[in-house]
């Protein structure tokens, strides 16, 4: 595998994630940043948007699934986001997705709480 990456860091979303009723009813702001992992030489050679894949719709994917579903655990949601990116982009070997939650219910003060994941392909998780 390549050590060649895509990265879009930390994408403003709103959504209903979380246990509580309240997280439900009034939502609040999550970052979700991702990090592709595939060969990028071809592109880099031929200077051809094929032999990559376009952060523009790997920032859709997220935004999709995160405003448009609803998750209990934001673990939850960062799985169906690494799960859709490895079935929709084949060039793709493994993506990481770190899900931010900056106004946890938590009875502490704190900058946020965060979930990472990291899924390849074929790897049965």
């Amino acid at each position: 595998m390549a050590g060649d990456l895509i990265r879009v860091t930390r994408i403003a979303v709103f959504g209903r994630h979380g246990v509580l009723a309240e997280e439900t009813v009034l939502g609040q702001r999550f970052y979700i940043s991702l990090e592709a992992q595939l060969d990028l030489g071809a592109a880099g050679r031929s200077d051809d948007v094929a032999g990559t894949v376009s952060y523009a719709d790997l920032t859709a994917v997220a935004v999709a699934i995160a405003t448009e579903h609803r998750f209990n655990l934001i673990e939850a949601l960062a799985e169906a986001i690494a799960a859709e990116i490895l079935a929709r982009f084949t060039l793709i070997d493994a993506v990481t997705v770190r899900v931010d939650k900056p106004s946890a219910p938590v009875p502490a003060i704190l900058d946020s709480v965060s979930i990472e994941i990291m899924r390849r392909r074929g790897a049965g998780r």
